[in-house]
């Protein structure tokens, strides 16, 4: 791995049925933040939640021991109309911060609308104008990638521009 550890950021976008990751890599050479990992990590139905709370967990300690952030950057819990999905997401996020507390990795924490704003200058743009500035705003962005990924490489973009070196 190329540059200092300390100008890494991990972004997610929380989920337990998919949940998109990505870490990027600011660097004082380019004014672009660079893409050094991305993924929607997804987890079967078929599972017990527990079971699915572990893969989570797993895979997101995986990252942070590999990568060794500076920070984690989260989206804020979106509350739905599903009470159960809301608290299932809430359990995800419960573990993807312990497993960043865990590692003395500060968590910070962004709503959609803040997401939005920083990374296209509208707080309500859609998924595919996210998309679209992403591939504008940095090296390397992911290629044919779900929402989920999308959204994890702008929360880590916000998390960069609120944060600069």
């Amino acid at each position: 791995m190329p540059n200092n550890p300390t100008d890494r950021i991990v972004g997610i976008d929380p989920g337990y049925d998919r949940l998109g990751i990505a870490v990027i890599e600011r660097t004082r050479q380019t004014k672009k933040e660079r893409l050094l990992y991305s993924d929607c990590i997804q987890t079967s139905p078929k599972e017990d939640i527990y079971t699915r709370l572990l893969t989570i967990g797993r895979a997101v300690a995986a990252i942070l021991d590999e990568y060794q952030p500076a920070s984690l950057a989260l989206e804020t819990l979106f509350i739905t109309k599903n009470q159960k999905t809301a608290m299932r997401v809430a359990e995800a996020r419960g573990i993807i911060i312990y497993e960043a507390i865990r590692r003395q990795v500060p968590v910070f924490e962004y709503g959609p609308m803040e997401i939005k704003l920083t990374v296209t200058g509208d707080g309500s743009s859609d998924k595919l104008r996210v998309a679209k500035m992403i591939h504008l705003l940095i090296d390397n962005p992911p290629q044919k990638a779900l929402d989920d990924e999308y959204d994890a490489v702008a929360v880590a973009l916000t998390q960069s521009a609120r944060h600069r070196l």
